[in-house]
């Protein structure tokens, strides 16, 4: 029923953005457009000036800094975003997921080009599966954006990572141009990607992309067979840690006139995989063996019309399917292997409105609705599905050297099942309120701060996983508080900039969704049983020198410092311990010198200890490490594009370094790349 509705409303919104452009673009392009008032037009500041003025904390990676960080997939490069956590199983193929200021993968959002993407089985997203061939900008909100005319959707999360694809650029007569890639490397890679931008007319564009990835995965590491220096090991290698990944995009843009635009996407992924196993003692040649295979398709749609300088709209639709197989060939049962197909559908739609009342004054208003739904070839599987309406009310008053923005969203679920008794339907209201203030006219120093009341629904497996799944779980609430500064001074002739961001944070997360054994440690449940206290402290720096007409020195340093503590039960021996996987301090470094012959890029990624489990004692404690990269590179003009070279050294100490225990990361790789722009 709902996935017809919905299906209807899709399709009509398709044809109406398509019978728009195959409209516009008949008529003729010298034919004057008559019009009573031009559309606004918003003046995009640098990076800088965006993140020093945002009332909650910004992060921003432009194109050209993730080129200078010696990364390959998004997962590589939010790892220099301060506050974030990325749970990195090992390897190209290991699972990848982020948690921001320790509240969890499932409170974190990730769009792409700003529609949300999902996962109702899990909640979290695998950010390792995108590459950073065809991403011009990579952006980091706490709270929310200041930005109120967005998707309700953008409003429903505790923290959000966008993922800004390239959009078409041409010079003055041109009509394609493009980029050619191929890397390849240690661990067997093999990375051949492309863009195509085409420009039919004034009004239609497109952009093009693929690409393909191998690696064998295979990599020498030491295993200990003991906590102390004296004790054995030996030199093994990592099994079952092939990947194959394609990749295709096509985006069609058009810009129907000065008062509207619109865009349609479709993207199709598909992966094969090993999925590493633990490293275990005496058992390294049969002990991963399990596989994994991935399909991902979806289309988006997003229009957008001005009707006055006062007013405007918007509208996205989508459709995504995602197939999940999973086989493990070594099950001990009577087929002798184990093997699970997972098929999960969304259909969303969503309009939005902005209406600007006075000179300094706004408001917005929101309305999301999708449906999800998950099939599996699993005995007594429920086969849910959930319908969610999310409606959101915004304001936003900006004036001289202040700024403040609050918004309220409303949440309405409805969960039905095929099999058994569905999980309690839920509405929920979440207010947040932001406001940054410059004191001095004269200095870009400000103060900020913002307070977000936000919840996570328990996903499909939190309710519906076979034997463990729990039906009358409550949504997981956090209460997120922080207050911090900026500062931003455009200094004497050779300091371009220099920059600062300082904020201190206390998040509190109540009836937090945890497995819990019940009869005996074989015997597991969903409950709501834990609470979480987390204060933290995030800072970062960048400066950019010009030591000269030739040579620019670019430095940049974030630190991160997180006291996130069970406070579930004060019986319990973790009680206030560190949760797991939480270092206490992390932080990042880079430095890039453009000279006007080559550029030199270094980074650097370094943690604290952490903790297997959530009792911080010796044995479960998991050893803090340092990541350094380098790379260098050049770009020689011909007449045919622009050849590039890039040379890079990763982990240049050769440190087998764990981020979850018992999975070592891989030691010192090399990768080159070599591209035509043309």
């Amino acid at each position: 029923m709902y996935f017809k509705s919905f299906w209807r409303f899709y399709l009509i919104f398709i044809s109406l953005i398509f019978g728009s452009i195959n409209s516009y673009s008949q008529k003729n392009e010298s034919e004057k457009i008559k019009t009573d008032s031009l559309r606004e037009v918003t003046v995009i500041e640098n990076k800088k000036s965006n993140e020093i003025r945002s009332t909650s904390p910004l992060q921003i990676l432009s194109s050209k800094t993730l080129s200078q960080l010696n990364a390959l997939q998004v997962s590589d490069a939010v790892k220099y975003f301060s506050g974030v956590t990325v749970k990195d199983y090992g390897g190209i193929g290991g699972l990848k997921t982020v948690s921001v200021r320790s509240l969890g993968a499932n409170h974190t959002s990730i769009a792409y080009d700003g529609i949300t993407l999902s996962d109702m089985q899990t909640g979290q997203i695998d950010i390792g599966r995108f590459s950073l061939e065809n991403v011009d900008m990579l952006t980091l909100n706490n709270g929310q954006s200041d930005n109120i005319f967005q998707p309700a959707r953008s409003f429903s999360s505790a923290s959000s990572i966008n993922i800004k694809t390239l959009k078409p650029t041409f010079e003055k007569d041109e009509k394609t141009n493009g980029n050619f890639s191929f890397k390849t490397g240690s661990l067997g890679l093999i990375n051949p990607s492309f863009y195509i931008h085409q420009k039919f007319n004034k009004k239609l564009t497109s952009l093009f992309s693929g690409e393909y990835l191998y690696a064998d995965g295979k990599y020498p590491y030491t295993l200990y067979y003991g906590s102390s220096a004296a004790d054995s090991s030996s030199l093994e290698k990592r099994k079952n840690t092939d990947v194959h990944n394609f990749r295709l995009e096509s985006t069609l843009y058009a810009q129907f006139d000065e008062k509207s635009d619109g865009y349609f996407k479709a993207y199709y992924y598909s992966s094969e995989r090993g999925l590493p196993g633990a490293t275990i003692y005496y058992n390294t040649e049969n002990f991963s063996s399990q596989r994994i295979w991935d399909n991902t398709f979806f289309t988006q749609a997003h229009f957008q019309r001005s009707f006055s300088s006062k007013w405007e709209i918007q509208a996205n639709a989508k459709y995504n399917r995602g197939h999940l197989r999973y086989i493990d060939p070594t099950t001990l049962n009577s087929s002798g292997e184990t093997e699970n197909n997972y098929t999960q559908q969304e259909l969303y739609g969503s309009f939005s409105s902005i209406y600007r009342v006075l000179e300094h004054l706004s408001f917005s208003a929101s309305t999301d609705a999708f449906i999800n739904s998950l099939d599996a070839d699993i005995v007594d599987f429920s086969y849910p599905t959930r319908f969610t309406s999310l409606t959101v009310l915004a304001g936003k008053y900006v004036k001289n050297r202040f700024l403040a923005t609050s918004s309220i969203l409303y949440t309405l679920t409805n969960e039905k099942v095929k099999w058994g008794n569905p999980a309690q339907n839920q509405q929920k209201i979440s207010p947040y309120a932001s406001f940054s203030v410059q004191p001095f006219s004269k200095i870009d120093l400000r103060i900020r701060a913002f307070y977000k009341n936000i919840f996570r629904l328990p996903t499909f497996n939190d309710l519906y996983y076979s034997r463990i799944g729990n039906r009358d779980l409550l949504p997981e609430s956090a209460n997120q508080f922080d207050a911090g500064a900026t500062f931003l001074k455009e200094t004497s002739k050779w300091i371009k900039y220099f920059s600062f961001t300082g904020d201190v944070y206390h998040n509190n997360v109540k009836n937090k969704i945890v497995a819990y054994p019940t009869k005996n440690i074989f015997q597991w449940t969903m409950l709501n049983y834990g609470k979480v206290n987390i204060n933290g402290l995030d800072i970062s720096t960048e400066t950019a020198l010009e030591l000269n007409k030739h040579i620019n020195l670019i430095l940049g340093y974030s630190h991160s410092y997180q006291r996130a503590l069970n406070v579930t039960n004060p019986e319990n021996r973790d009680y206030n311990h560190q949760i797991p996987y939480t270092p206490r301090v992390s932080g990042s470094g880079r430095a890039s010198l453009e000279t006007a012959w080559f550029s030199v890029n270094y980074s650097m990624l370094w943690s604290g200890h952490r903790y297997a489990v959530n009792q911080n004692y010796t044995e479960n404690r998991v050893e803090g490490y340092t990541d350094h990269n380098i790379s260098i590179s050049k770009n020689i003009k011909t007449t045919f594009g622009v050849i590039g070279g890039n040379f890079e050294i990763l982990n240049l100490m050769n440190k087998n370094y764990e981020v979850v225990r018992f999975f070592p990361m891989p030691g010192r790789t090399f990768r080159a790349n070599i591209s035509l722009k043309f």
